[in-house]
């Protein structure tokens, strides 16, 4: 098939520009001729944080043949794309941002018309974890246009089937980054004495919690390593009152591939005190460096950590719990019990039933 992908692609940083670039390299391995319709300028002046990937380094292989032309400010721009649109057999749209995406996908769904190709949305955030006014309406708008509907997990197929009756598909999220070395995996069964949480810092990955369950446990030390989704001052201001100053290091900045993999390889575990959330790479990612994981049961973080296998199990949005799993991990012998555990990571099962599920009519 000739088929369209309409989401972030490279210079664009993160797992959603990942996984975008690595489903349209796959695609075309098993045969299909793609084309990314990317963006020129995706979000406004006021999204928290740098937008690219610092220094324009790839941080997988870039696809050859991108369009980075759509643009949240220009509405013209959008009518003409969807018409171009109209030549391929199926289109794909990377959905997660209502408010920014919602009024450009619903402009080219209305162009391409009711005889256009397939349409299909893939949603890594049905509605955003932070919600806004108007996310429902417009993610129903458009989810009710679309021919199918791809989640990654089913409390995300539950919330999509209250916004749409169109066939709503639960598929794993397959693993997007290159992958690791088997000489890179955690090979020490030394303990360092040092947690690590990564990526985007944004309310609902309950940092604040992390934070109040260290304060109880004396000598571990934290690296916070990513964006702070706005101020930085309310968990400076934390760490200092809990006593951490010594113990916990803030890097507000987006952390690099090379310098993510330094992290996780040399920390003793991943900590991931998801409140709530949908599907996470953060888990595999620890896993392919040999890591193990402790977190919470939010979103798919149960099904993707074996409590006492390759990590440790905890109530969300509960310090007390928390502490109580960081106190065991530290326990004689459980660490290198659950580094042995942790599992080598393949990917290529999970990313052929991911092609065939977005091109299966």
């Amino acid at each position: 098939m000739k088929i369209a992908l309409v989401g972030p692609t490279h210079p664009y940083k993160g797992g959603i520009v990942l996984h975008t670039t690595e489903l349209a390299h796959r695609l075309t391995k098993a045969g299909h001729t793609v084309e990314i319709l990317s963006w020129r300028t995706q979000y406004p002046f006021f999204y928290p944080g740098t937008q690219f990937v610092p220094g324009n380094k790839p941080e997988s292989p870039p696809f050859p043949h991108v369009k980075r032309i759509l643009s949240w400010r220009n509405p013209l721009g959008w009518w003409r794309q969807g018409r171009h649109l109209r030549s391929f057999d199926e289109v794909i749209f990377v959905w997660w941002v209502p408010t920014i995406q919602g009024p450009v996908y619903l402009s080219l769904l209305r162009a391409l018309g009711k005889r256009g190709p397939r349409t299909m949305a893939i949603c890594h955030n049905v509605l955003p974890h932070e919600p806004r006014l108007g996310d429902k309406w417009l993610a129903r708008t458009v989810l009710t246009r679309v021919n199918q509907v791809i989640v990654h997990t089913s409390e995300q197929a539950e919330t999509a089937r209250q916004l749409t009756t169109k066939p709503v598909r639960v598929i794993t999220l397959p693993f997007s980054f290159p992958p690791v070395p088997p000489q890179n995996r955690k090979q020490s069964t030394h303990l360092a004495q040092h947690l690590l949480f990564f990526g985007f810092v944004r309310p609902y990955k309950g940092l604040d919690v992390l934070l109040h369950a260290l304060a109880d446990i004396p000598d571990i030390r934290l690296t916070v390593a990513g964006e702070f989704w706005g101020s930085i001052t309310q968990y400076e201001s934390l760490v200092g009152q809990l006593g951490l100053n010594e113990r916990v290091v803030l890097r507000n900045e987006y952390i690099p591939a090379d310098d993510l993999a330094t992290l996780i390889s040399t920390c003793d575990a991943v900590v991931l005190p998801y409140r709530h959330g949908t599907a996470t790479w953060n888990t595999t990612l620890a896993f392919s460096y040999g890591t193990p994981v402790i977190a919470t049961t939010a979103g798919s973080l149960a099904s993707q950590v074996r409590d006492g296998v390759d990590g440790l199990l905890c109530k969300p949005d509960d310090a007390k719990s928390l502490t109580a799993a960081i106190r065991h991990f530290y326990e004689p012998r459980i660490a290198a019990q659950l580094r042995h555990g942790v599992p080598k990571i393949t990917t290529d099962a999970d990313w052929e039933a991911y092609v065939e599920a977005v091109t299966k009519h």
